[in-house]
């Protein structure tokens, strides 16, 4: 059971603003959520296999294959400033 104390321990924890009216409400909206959740224990679940999604996905992404592998010098024939084998930048202070 939801109390007025555990909403305004969570309004507070939210930096929230209740009034008691709204504290009131609350405490029995969150205890109705709960009783909800609640029920979801009586059901039997011990023939359904666990599973990440309600769905099964497949992978529809093609495979990842190299066509054509550029080389260093031509990767770095694109740079406007290189050293060493490097790219070359300006200092950032």
């Amino acid at each position: 059971m939801i109390t007025v104390k555990d909403v305004e321990h969570v309004a507070k924890l939210a930096r929230l603003e209740l009034t008691q009216e709204e504290k009131e409400k609350y405490a029995g909206q969150l205890g109705d959520v709960l009783k909800y959740v609640e029920q979801m224990n009586e059901v039997d679940t011990s023939n359904v296999k666990p599973m990440a999604h309600a769905m099964d996905f497949v992978n529809v992404m093609r495979e990842d294959v190299v066509k054509y592998e550029q080389t260093k010098e031509e990767l770095m024939s694109n740079a406007p400033d290189a050293e060493d084998g490097f790219f070359k930048v300006p200092k950032i202070n």
